[in-house]
């Protein structure tokens, strides 16, 4: 046998040899990440980001004043990160991906995330923006990449609050429905919680909302829904509404966002008056409602509405409002 051919095939071998090793190295890594995947429970705490808008808002208050007081204390607590194409473009978002995880790390924490960037997001009220249908699937590839770099953490998503519950209103649903089949396909992964839209106990009727989430027909790929997103009714009735809406969807399971519900809701829910924080992330739960979450940040406007600054900008008149009662 000719010594080039003798060469070529023991380089062959080795090249399979380190293939299959590559391959059982990756199989090994996936079959941990599955095994050692746990949905969040009680005594789930998420990260504290680094870079929200209240940490960022402390450099702008004074030390001393009851703003200052507040915008720490709020800067402080458990809260999912939103992720939008304004605040964490393309070429971007992977980077903040990567720095939350590390932040997940030094802090034993889970990530916690809001995908927020729907083409015709909030049907041009005053949350409107997002991006087009291309840039949305680039987009939300790159978080997918970063959720993946991420293996050995937990990672929870809130995709798309209001998308669904907005949708008839917009008339837009099947619009919407493909949009957030494709989102669910590319972010879905080992120890990868996604919970949808679920609207809230005072908005569509638990009826109308799970025919709207049985049309994603994802139920492999999600956890089950988010309940309460950026709203204030108390959470008794939100674990109530979420044990109907469960039912309805063959056992599905919710997070419910408990940051603003501490004095329930007064029937506005634009930036409305005397309301308070509530119940810390983590610590309720029961067989239906995985656990709560602080996933609207509090302090953050609602919109430009009672006196509120544009949606998302940091308000520090909210943010002493809803803590006047923290000691």
């Amino acid at each position: 046998m000719p010594r080039w051919l003798i060469i070529a095939f023991v380089v062959l071998a080795a090249s399979g040899l380190l293939a299959i090793l590559a391959a059982i190295g990756w199989i090994a890594t996936w079959g941990f990440q599955m095994l050692s995947a746990r949905p969040p429970a009680l005594g789930t705490t998420i990260v504290v980001p680094d870079e929200s808008k209240a940490a960022k808002a402390l450099a702008t208050e004074a030390p001393g004043t009851e703003e200052f007081a507040a915008t720490e204390y709020l800067a402080a607590q458990p809260t999912a990160y939103w992720l939008t194409p304004e605040e964490d473009p393309i070429g971007e978002v992977f980077g903040r991906m990567t720095h939350l995880a590390e932040e997940a790390r030094e802090q034993d924490a889970s990530i916690a995330v809001v995908v927020y960037g729907l083409p015709g997001r909030d049907c041009g009220n005053f949350s409107a923006g997002g991006l087009d249908e291309p840039d949305y699937v680039t987009w939300t590839e790159e978080i997918a990449a970063g959720l993946r770099a991420a293996g050995d953490l937990q990672k929870i998503v809130i995709l798309e609050p209001d998308s669904l519950a907005l949708a008839p209103e917009c008339g837009n649903v099947a619009e919407r429905v493909a949009q957030l089949r494709g989102a669910i396909d590319r972010l879905a992964g080992p120890n990868t919680w996604i919970y949808v839209d679920g609207g809230h106990s005072t908005w569509l009727p638990a009826e109308e909302m799970a025919r709207l989430i049985s049309r994603l027909d994802r139920a492999g790929s999600i956890r089950g829904f988010a309940t309460n997103v950026s709203n204030y009714n108390h959470a008794s009735e939100e674990f109530a509404y979420a044990r109907v809406l469960s039912n309805l969807l063959g056992g599905a399971k919710a997070v419910v966002d408990t940051s603003r519900s501490g004095a329930g809701s007064n029937g506005e829910w634009c930036n409305p008056r005397g309301r308070l924080i509530g119940d810390p992330g983590g610590t309720l739960a029961d067989d239906v409602v995985d656990t709560n979450l602080w996933i609207k940040p509090p302090g953050e406007s609602d919109g430009e509405c009672n006196g509120g600054p544009a949606a998302g900008v940091w308000w520090p008149k909210a943010a002493v409002e809803l803590t006047r009662d923290v000691d």
